[in-house]
C-alpha cells in the first residue's frame, strides 16, 4: 500500500483545505510531520484512517473528545476527506463526507445532511476514473479484503502509535494478550475454548438431568415393590450410578416374582374349595326345590276340589250359550227389520206433516201424481224467469247511464270554472320565476365578490397580529446575539489562556521514570508548574458548551424571526394598507346582500315546479271535457232502446207471475211443492215395504228358537252370551282344566315324591359355607393380582431404565472426552503440562514470530547489544506463554524489557512495532504497506543512538518503503529535509509542505 495524495477540507483543526502531496515526501524515504502541541499532527493520520475505514482511532477520538468537523470551519463548508493510493497493484481514490448540518437555503435554521462515501478507480488505459461504489458498505468491505487488515490492525501496523509499544514492553502477560488478541484476531480460539466449556456444562447437566430421571425411577420401583431395600444411595453424576440401581432393579424383580408364585398357589387352592362348596350349595337348594314344588302341588290339589261345583255350572251355561247362537241370526235379522220399519214410519210422519191438509189422507199412488202435476207447471215458467233476469238488467243499466250523465256533467262544469281562472294563474307563476332567477344571479355575483374581501380581512387581521409579535422576535433575536457573540468571545480567551498553560497540565500528568508523552524522556528536572488563575480543560470544555447553546439559541431566534417577518410580509401583500374595521364591514354589507338574495332565489324551483304540474291539470281538464261531450251523445241513443225493451218485457211478466211478487217467487213456491209431494210418496212406499219385511223375520225367528230346544225365542235371546261374556266363561274352564292337568303332573313326579320323603333342607348352613369360601377366594385373587401388577410395573421401569442406561451410555463418553479437551483448552488440565490456554498459546506462537523479525532491527540499532527473546514461563499468577525478555550480549544475561532505559525502550519498541508490522503483513495475505508513520519519542535518544535508528528507518527506502517520523526534536528537522509542518492559529490549523530538495 503506498498513499500518493490526501485532500482535507474542515476536518478536524483544518477550518479550510488542506492537500499533503505524499509522493514528494516519499520521494526522500524518510520524513518529518512536525508541529505545536495541538496543532494537528495526529489529525493528519486520522485523516487518513477516517478516509479508509470512514471512522478515526478509538484511542485518540475518544481521548480528545473531538467531533469530525472542524470547529473553525464556515457553516456553509462541507467536511471532505480525499485519499489517493495505491493497494494491490490498484489505484484508487475514496472520498468520504460525515454527516453536517448546513444551513437551509430557504428560511432560517439548519437541515441535516447524510454522510456520503465514493470510491472511483483509475483507469490507465481510458486515462480517467472510473466509478466503482457510493455504498458505505460496500467502500469499507472492498478496502478491508483489499488491505488484508481491519481499522485495528491498520492503525497499529500502519499508523505506529506514540508510547504503545513501549508499554508494550514493561506489560504484564495479560496486556499483552489482548493487544495480540487485537491485532491478530484469535478471539475465534477464545470462541473455541468458550464453545468447549458451554459444550462441558451442557453435557454435564444432561447426564446429571439423565441420572435424576434414573434415581426416580429406582424410587418408583422402591414404591412398587412395597417393603424391598431401599435403592443404591448415591447421586447425580457419580460413578458406577446406573450399574448400581440396573443391579438393585434385578433383586427387586426376582423378590416380586417369587411372590406372585406363591401368590398364584394360595389362590388355586382357594378356587378349589370354593368350586366344591358351590356344588354342595347347588345340591341343597334343588332338594329344597323340589319339596317346596311338592307341597304346593298338594295345596293346589285341595282348592280343585273346593271349587268343583262352580266348576260344573259353567259348563252348563257354556252348553246353553252354543245352543243359543244358532238362533242368533234370526234374532239379528229380526232387530234389524223392526228399526227399519220404525225409522220409514217415522220418515212418513214427518213427510205427511208438510204437506196441505188435503193431501194427508192421499196415498203412495196420489202423492206421485201431485207431484208430476206441480213440476209440468214449473217447466213452464222458465223463458218467464230469464225474462225477468233481462228487466232487471235493463233497469241497472239505465239507473247506470243517469249516474254517468251526472257525473260527466259535474267534470265540465269542473274544468269550465278552472279554465277561467288558468291566464292569471299562469301569468303569476311567470312572474316569481322571473324574480326568483333574477335573485340567483345577483346572489353568484355577490358571492364572487365575497371571497376576496374575506381573504382580505383574514389577512388583515393575521398582519394586525404578526406586527405585534415581529417588535418582540426582534428584541429576543438581539438579546441572543449579544450573548452568543459574548460567550464565543469568553470561551476563545479561556482556550488562548489554557494553550498558554498547556504545559504545566502536561507536566501534572508525569511519573518518575515513566516516558514524557511529548519528548519520551524518562527524566523531568524542571516540570512546568501551574499559575494563579490557571483554565483547565473543565473550564474550557464548559464555556464551549455554552458558547455551542448560546449559538444554538440564536440561530433558533433569527429562525423565529424570519419566519415572523416573512409571515407579515405576506398577510400585508395581501390585505393591503386597509384598515381592518374598514374590511369588516365591507364583508358584513356583503353578507347581508348575499343572504337576502339567496333568499331570493330560493324559490326559483318550487315556482318552476308549479308552473309545469298547473300545465299539465289544464291539459287533463281539457281532454276530459272533450271526453265527457262524445258520452253524453252516445248515451241519448241507448237510453231509447233500453226503454222500449223494458217495456214489452213488463207485459209478458205481469201475465207470468199470477199472485206472486215475481216469476222467482211463483217457481220458487212450485219447486219447494213438487219436493215435498215427491218425498211424501217415497216415505209411504218405504214404510210399507219395511212393514211387510218385518212380519217375515217374526215367523223365521219362531221357527229357529223352536228347533234349538227353546220353548220361546225370549228364552234363546236370554240363553245367547256375548263375546265378553263368552271369553271369561272360556278362561275360568280352560284355567280349570290347565290347573288339574298340572297338579296331577307334579304329584306323579318321581324326584318331587322322593324329595317329600327327606328332611327339610337347611339351605342357610350350606350358602354361608359358600360365602366364607367365596371371601377365601377374592382375597388370594386380590393378592396375586396386586403381585401381577408388581411384577407388570417392576419390568416396565426396570426396561425404562435400561433404555435410560443405554441412552445415557453416548452422552457419558460425549462429557469425557469434551470435558478432557475444554481442561486442556482452558489449561486446567494434568495433561497441559504449562497450564496455558489455547489462545495464548497462538498469541505466544505469534510473540515468537514478532520477537525474531524485530531483533534484526534491535542489533542494528543497539550496535549487536541486544536481542528480544520470547520466553513461555509462567510469571505469577498471570498468562504463561507470553514473556518477553531481553539478552544483553554485554553481559550475557537475560532480564525482562522492563528493565530497560528510557532511550534502550524507544528503539526496543520501534524496532518490535516494525517486526510487529512484517508479520501482521504477513498474515494479512503478504500485503506491501509502502507507507509507514512512526509517533515515538526520539527525545529520549543520545546522538549515536539516534544516528544508528534513523540508518534502520532510513535501510527501509531500499524496499521502496517512505517512513514518516511524528516528532518535536528539533535536532530531526536538521537531519530530516523532507518536511509536512502544522501550524495552528486561531481560525484553524494549516499545512505546509517541503521536499528533499
Amino acid at each position: 500500500m503506498r498513499l500518493h495524495h490526501l485532500d482535507i477540507t474542515a476536518f478536524g483543526p483544518f477550518g479550510g483545505s488542506q492537500q499533503v502531496d505524499f509522493d514528494e515526501l516519499s520521494a526522500a524515504g524518510l520524513f518529518l510531520l512536525h508541529g505545536p502541541t495541538g496543532a494537528g499532527k495526529t489529525s493528519v493520520l486520522d485523516a487518513v484512517c477516517y478516509a479508509l475505514y470512514g471512522s478515526v482511532p478509538g484511542a485518540r477520538h475518544s481521548s480528545q473528545g473531538l467531533t469530525l468537523r472542524s470547529d473553525h470551519a464556515a457553516p456553509t463548508t462541507r467536511t471532505e476527506v480525499r485519499l489517493e493510493l495505491t493497494v494491490a497493484g490498484r489505484r484508487l481514490e475514496v472520498t468520504r463526507q460525515p454527516p453536517w448540518e448546513r444551513p437551509k437555503k430557504r428560511g432560517t435554521g439548519t437541515t441535516l445532511d447524510k454522510a456520503q462515501s465514493w470510491l472511483r478507480e483509475y483507469d490507465p488505459v481510458a486515462g480517467s476514473w472510473k466509478d466503482l461504489s457510493r455504498s458505505h458498505q460496500e467502500i469499507g468491505e472492498e478496502i478491508t479484503q483489499l488491505l488484508g487488515m481491519s481499522r485495528e490492525q491498520f492503525c497499529q501496523v500502519v499508523l505506529l502509535p506514540q508510547g504503545d509499544f513501549a508499554r508494550f514492553l514493561r506489560a504484564d502477560a495479560e496486556a499483552r494478550g489482548r493487544l495480540l488478541g487485537r491485532l491478530f484476531d484469535t478471539h475465534r480460539f477464545a470462541e473455541v475454548e468458550k464453545r468447549l466449556a458451554e459444550r462441558r456444562r451442557t453435557t454435564e447437566a444432561q447426564v446429571r438431568a439423565g441420572d435424576t430421571e434414573l434415581l426416580a425411577d429406582a424410587h418408583r420401583m422402591q414404591q412398587a415393590a412395597g417393603d424391598a431395600t431401599p435403592p443404591p444411595e448415591l447421586a447425580p453424576g457419580d460413578p458406577g450410578l446406573a450399574e448400581a440401581v440396573l443391579a438393585w432393579a434385578a433383586v427387586a424383580r426376582s423378590t416380586a416374582r417369587e411372590r406372585l408364585t406363591i401368590a398364584h398357589c394360595a389362590r388355586a387352592a382357594a378356587d378349589s374349595a370354593r368350586a366344591a362348596t358351590e356344588r354342595t350349595l347347588d345340591d341343597v337348594r334343588e332338594l329344597a326345590r323340589l319339596q317346596r314344588r311338592f307341597a304346593e302341588a298338594k295345596e293346589r290339589a285341595g282348592l280343585l276340589q273346593e271349587r268343583a261345583d262352580s266348576h260344573r255350572q259353567a259348563q252348563a251355561r257354556m252348553e246353553r250359550g252354543r245352543k243359543a247362537e244358532t238362533v242368533a241370526p234370526a234374532l239379528e235379522l229380526r232387530d234389524a227389520a223392526e228399526a227399519e220399519h220404525h225409522r220409514a214410519a217415522t220418515d212418513e210422519t214427518r213427510a205427511r206433516s208438510l204437506l196441505p191438509q188435503a193431501y194427508a189422507e192421499a196415498g203412495a199412488a196420489g202423492l206421485a201424481a201431485a207431484a208430476r202435476k206441480a213440476a209440468e207447471e214449473l217447466g213452464g215458467l222458465e223463458s218467464a224467469r230469464r225474462a225477468e233476469q233481462r228487466l232487471a238488467g235493463l233497469v241497472a243499466e239505465r239507473a247506470d247511464l243517469d249516474r254517468q250523465e251526472r257525473a260527466d256533467e259535474d267534470v265540465l262544469h269542473e274544468a269550465e270554472n278552472w279554465l277561467s281562472g288558468w291566464d292569471t294563474a299562469r301569468a303569476a307563476l311567470q312572474s316569481r320565476i322571473e324574480s326568483a332567477q333574477e335573485a340567483a344571479t345577483r346572489a353568484e355575483q355577490l358571492g364572487v365578490q365575497r371571497d376576496p374581501v374575506r381573504g382580505r380581512l383574514d389577512a388583515a387581521r393575521l398582519r394586525d397580529q404578526l406586527a405585534g409579535d415581529t417588535d418582540a422576535a426582534h428584541q429576543r433575536a438581539l438579546a441572543s446575539r449579544e450573548r452568543a457573540v459574548d460567550a464565543r468571545a469568553h470561551w476563545l480567551d479561556l482556550k488562548e489562556q489554557r494553550l498558554r498553560g498547556i504545559a504545566a497540565e502536561l507536566a501534572a500528568e508525569l511519573a518518575d521514570g515513566e516516558p514524557c508523552a511529548v519528548c519520551g524522556a524518562t527524566e523531568h528536572p524542571r516540570p512546568a508548574r501551574k499559575v494563579a488563575g490557571h483554565v483547565g480543560r473543565e473550564a474550557e470544555e464548559q464555556a464551549l458548551a455554552a458558547h455551542q447553546r448560546a449559538d444554538e439559541e440564536s440561530a433558533e431566534d433569527e429562525r423565529r424571526l424570519g419566519a415572523v417577518r416573512e409571515a407579515l410580509a405576506a398577510a400585508t401583500a395581501e390585505a393591503g394598507d386597509t384598515p381592518t374595521g374598514q374590511l369588516a364591514q365591507q364583508m358584513a354589507e356583503l353578507e347581508e346582500r348575499h343572504a337576502e338574495a339567496r333568499r331570493g332565489a330560493s324559490g326559483l324551483h318550487s315556482a318552476q315546479e308549479e308552473l309545469r304540474r298547473a300545465e299539465h291539470e289544464r291539459e287533463l281538464r281539457l281532454a276530459a271535457g272533450q271526453e265527457a261531450a262524445v258520452r253524453a251523445a252516445s248515451r241519448v241513443a241507448r237510453r231509447d232502446t233500453l226503454d222500449r225493451e223494458k217495456a214489452s218485457l213488463e207485459a209478458e211478466l205481469a201475465e207470468a207471475r199470477g199472485t206472486a211478487d215475481s216469476v222467482a217467487a211463483r217457481a220458487a213456491q212450485l219447486e219447494r211443492q213438487a219436493a215435498l209431494l215427491t218425498e211424501a210418496a217415497d216415505t209411504a212406499r218405504a214404510a210399507d215395504d219395511s212393514a211387510q219385511r218385518l212380519k217375515h223375520a217374526d215367523a223365521r225367528l219362531a221357527d229357529a228358537a223352536f228347533r234349538a230346544g227353546f220353548d220361546t225365542p225370549q228364552a234363546a235371546a236370554a240363553a245367547l252370551l256375548d263375546d265378553a261374556e263368552h271369553r271369561d266363561l272360556q278362561r275360568r274352564l280352560d284355567a280349570w282344566q290347565s290347573e288339574e292337568v298340572a297338579v296331577r303332573a307334579v304329584l306323579a313326579e318321581a324326584d318331587t315324591a322322593a324329595a317329600a320323603q327327606q328332611p327339610p333342607a337347611d339351605l342357610h348352613t350350606a350358602e354361608r359355607a359358600a360365602e366364607a369360601a367365596g371371601r377365601r377366594l377374592q382375597d388370594t385373587v386380590s393378592a396375586w393380582d396386586a403381585a401381577a401388577r408388581r411384577c407388570t410395573e417392576l419390568d416396565r421401569l426396570s426396561a425404562r431404565a435400561a433404555v435410560s442406561v443405554r441412552r445415557l451410555a453416548p452422552l457419558r463418553e460425549e462429557y469425557d472426552r469434551v470435558a478432557r479437551m475444554a481442561g486442556l483448552a482452558a489449561g486446567t488440565s494434568a495433561d497441559n503440562e504449562r497450564k496455558m490456554r489455547l489462545e495464548a498459546y497462538v498469541l505466544a506462537a505469534r510473540l515468537e514470530q514478532v520477537a525474531a523479525t524485530a531483533t534484526v532491527r534491535l542489533r542494528r540499532m543497539s550496535a549487536g547489544r541486544y536481542t528480544l527473546v520470547h520466553s513461555a514461563d509462567r510469571a505469577g499468577r498471570g498468562r504463561s506463554g507470553l514473556g518477553l525478555h531481553v539478552v544483553d550480549a554485554w553481559t550475557g544475561r537475560e532480564r525482562d524489557t522492563a528493565t530497560l532505559s528510557g532511550g534502550e525502550t524507544f528503539f526496543a519498541s520501534l524496532a518490535l512495532a516494525l517486526g510487529l508490522a512484517d508479520v501482521v503483513t504477513d498474515e494479512a495475505g503478504g500485503v506491501r504497506l509502502d507507507t509507514l508513520f512512526i509517533d515515538e519519542g526520539f527525545g529520549s535518544l543520545d546522538d549515536q543512538t539516534l544516528d544508528e535508528v534513523l540508518d534502520v528507518l532510513d535501510a527501509l527506502r531500499e524496499r521502496d518503503r517512505s517512513v514518516g517520523i511524528v516528532s518535536h526534536v528539533a535536532d530531526l528537522r536538521r537531519r530530516i529535509h523532507a518536511q509536512l509542518e502544522i501550524v495552528k492559529g486561531r481560525s484553524g490549523s494549516v499545512v505546509r509542505q517541503r521536499g528533499a530538495g
